[in-house]
């Protein structure tokens, strides 16, 4: 089994290489003006001409209306949209059924119950992502770099597929794979030098350890858990 690897938050043709020719699956821009990784469409645009074809493209929204989703839709053309914020199951639906496009629906996750919350949004969905809850103070969705428990997701088995995000990097993705079994990793903060600055070698280095899980961690870790 090939874990799935999204590169999110890219916005610079460098990175958009440096993941595409590293061996990444997908990757994210970003549509939400508080976040440092923010890309107006236009220029999204330009780097989805490049990538397309060559790697599966996620517009990640947050509470987005419709005017910049049909914008996204229409002048980005991605190959599915990431709902990050509070969405309802009846909003992805809907945008779903206007667009045609895929979609990943990001949950907080700080504790068991949380996970019931993707109940809702199963048969709606492409994937899920699992993400750390933000801080209350927060101003921004999402894990903000921090991880949380992966124990929790021990067994999980939504019926469909996801990834696990929140705080991971090149140093901890392995563990983080072993402990949760997740079919696929969303990284952002984790390969980058500063706030929306990826940096190529980060990216590099975070694929080449996934991979590395692949070829070696993923089976010995499924033999471990079936003669448990």
């Amino acid at each position: 089994m090939t874990t799935e690897i999204k590169i999110c938050g890219l916005k610079d043709p460098e990175a958009l290489e440096t993941a595409i020719e590293a061996g990444a699956d997908l990757a994210g821009m970003v549509f939400f003006a508080r976040s440092p990784r923010n890309i107006e469409p236009v220029r999204a645009a330009e780097l989805a001409r490049r990538a397309r074809g060559r790697i599966g493209l996620v517009a990640l929204t947050v509470d987005a209306d419709d005017r910049l989703i049909d914008e996204i839709a229409e002048v980005v053309k991605p190959d599915m949209v990431q709902f990050h914020g509070s969405e309802s199951a009846e909003r992805v639906e809907t945008v779903r059924d206007r667009t045609g496009l895929g979609i990943i629906k990001v949950l907080g996750v700080s504790a068991p119950a949380d996970l019931a919350a993707a109940t809702p949004y199963a048969s709606l969905c492409t994937r899920l992502l699992l993400d750390a809850k933000p801080p209350a103070s927060a101003d921004r969705p999402g894990g903000l770099g921090e991880a949380f428990d992966w124990t929790l997701l021990e067994g999980y088995q939504p019926g469909l597929p996801w990834l696990l995000a929140g705080g991971l990097n090149a140093g901890n993705v392995v563990r983080a794979l072993a402990v949760s079994a997740a079919p696929g990793v969303d990284v952002s903060s984790g390969v980058e030098s500063a706030p929306g600055v990826k940096d190529p070698e980060r990216i590099r280095e975070f694929i080449r350890a996934v991979r590395q899980y692949d070829s070696v961690g993923r089976d010995q870790t499924n033999k471990v858990r079936t003669t448990a």
